[in-house]
């Protein structure tokens, strides 16, 4: 560095804001007369840009190798302290013994007051505090640490990620245990929890009070994620809160999920409903504009009409994920569609069952007419479907896209704001694609061009990650060209990552 000397820093300006101040008479520059370590000759806003990268444990660590270090954590603005960082290295989560959570829970606590009561009389702010720990002893004295500190010092964004031990799968006593830590953790740390930005909650069944107390105690809370989390069987949730921007609902046994007032709501995430009728109802979320829906259809469910199912939304980003199994949505017509549709521009179709024919799919862009970019994901993803002597059971559906009949608004309906098609499959039954493709480019006029990719892997079937082959392409271009006009361009890019939701 041009304004570094390899004997102390060089005075600078400051561009780090948490580190403002910090010049050479601060006690950062106290550095011991037989140091010759180049790392803590650096400015103080690279030092701690470099340590705030590190694992908390790691940059705990750093505070023996010099005064200077030593007084680091003091000034640090992002604080993640996690408790898979302190579990055993070769154990899956799910093989963690209670003698591992609980290590690993004293850790958390010990790192939690070890980095916050140094920073006692600190004047400089967190940006970010981020802790996961387990349910249980030590809960209440970490959040009673993080209590004090926002008592004493800013923080501007507090997250708290609270895990259980049992993760999956949880027994009804379970969560009822769990449920009743939860709450009496709750109100052991009712500072902590007003303080709170975002909340990751998993397994905990409540009483009926008990999450609209949750919902007035934590009036900052911008993100709530609950796993596994209901009042119940057939259980009603009614979210009100003037804050909340973003909601993932996942599993649970709740009916449904009212949200009667969310004046901040934007972002809204139902991973897989058990329920019999809609799984949500909107109430005043005038600024939702991304929705997520994840869902393994079996007999007892119904056909959702979206139309009805997001009546009170205007949203622009829409995601339905099959998980490979049953189509769920009922196709509909323009009218019913438009009021609901008319602003969406980014729809992903995932995990179509490969046996599924796509035509039904025109009735979304039927339905939106300003729609930019259509993502559809065409595969049997062995990871997550129903496979073995589970698929036989009377609630699997046999017949996956049964009753998608759809007609068009009308018999030549054109589609002039679609710019991009984007298909990712296994191409194993190509002339539905081809057909699928052909329908899309006779309906969309300006359309030009498709993107064709391999069959994303997730993390647990990587190993099947490939790129295409030029033997694939030219077959696949051949195949292709038979129905598709010259003038749009077939392409064939790189997946080149790992695909993860």
């Amino acid at each position: 560095m041009a304004n570094t000397h390899y004997g102390r820093p060089a005075a600078r300006a400051n561009t780090n804001p948490s580190v403002k101040g910090l010049g050479k008479s601060s006690s950062l520059d106290m550095v011991e007369a037989n140091e010759d370590d180049r790392l803590s000759k650096l400015p103080d806003d690279v030092l701690l840009n470099i340590v705030e990268r590190l694992d908390i444990a790691d940059a705990a660590r750093t505070t023996i190798l010099s005064t200077r270090w030593k007084q680091i954590p003091a000034v640090l603005s992002k604080i993640v302290i996690m408790a898979g960082s302190f579990e055993p290295k070769h154990k899956e989560w799910s093989k963690l013994t209670s003698d591992d959570i609980g290590r690993a829970n004293t850790t958390v606590l010990e790192a939690t007051r070890s980095i916050l009561e140094r920073r006692a009389g600190s004047l400089y702010p967190i940006h970010m505090l981020r802790i996961q720990f387990y349910l249980g002893d030590e809960s209440i004295l970490i959040g009673q640490t993080v209590a004090n500190t926002m008592t004493t010092q800013k923080v501007a964004s507090a997250e708290f990620t609270i895990l259980t031990k049992v993760r999956k799968k949880c027994a009804k006593n379970d969560l009822l245990t769990y449920g009743k830590q939860f709450m009496s953790f709750f109100d052991a740390c009712p500072n902590a929890f007003g303080g709170l930005v975002r909340l990751t909650l998993e397994n905990l069944r409540l009483g009926e009070s008990d999450f609209p107390k949750i919902f007035s105690m934590c009036k900052q809370l911008e993100f709530l994620s609950l796993y596994e989390c209901d009042m119940g069987i057939q259980s009603f949730l009614e979210v009100e809160h003037p804050r909340l921007g973003e909601l993932v609902i996942v599993c649970g046994r709740l009916e449904r999920v009212d949200l009667k007032w969310a004046p901040k709501l934007t972002k809204l995430k139902f991973n897989v409903f058990r329920c019999k009728d809609d799984p949500f109802c909107l109430g005043y979320v005038p600024l939702l504009h991304t929705v997520s829906i994840i869902n393994v259809a079996f007999t007892w469910h119904k056909m959702l009409k979206l139309s009805e199912l997001l009546d009170k939304a205007a949203i622009s980003n829409l995601s339905l994920d099959f998980k490979s199994e049953k189509i769920w949505v009922k196709p509909e017509g323009r009218r019913q569609l438009l009021p609901v549709f008319h602003k969406l521009r980014i729809l992903n179709l995932i995990n179509i069952a490969e046996e599924c024919d796509l035509t039904w799919t025109m009735f979304l862009l039927d339905g939106a007419p300003n729609l930019k970019e259509l993502h559809i994901l065409v595969r049997n993803h062995l990871c997550e479907m129903i496979t073995g002597k589970r698929r036989e059971l009377p609630v699997v559906c046999k017949e996956k896209d049964k009753g998608l009949e759809w007609e068009p608004s009308t018999s030549d309906f054109k589609h002039h704001n679609l710019a991009g098609l984007s298909i990712y499959g296994r191409f194993h039954a190509v002339d539905k694609l081809v057909r699928f493709a052909r329908n899309v480019v006779e309906a969309a006029v300006n359309l030009e061009d498709i993107r064709l990719y391999k069959s994303p892997v997730c993390v647990r079937c990587k190993h099947m990650l490939q790129e295409w082959t030029f033997e694939e392409t030219s077959w696949l271009r051949y195949e292709f060209s038979k129905e598709i006009p010259s003038a749009v361009c077939i392409h064939f890019p790189s997946l080149g990552q790992v695909f993860s939701k």
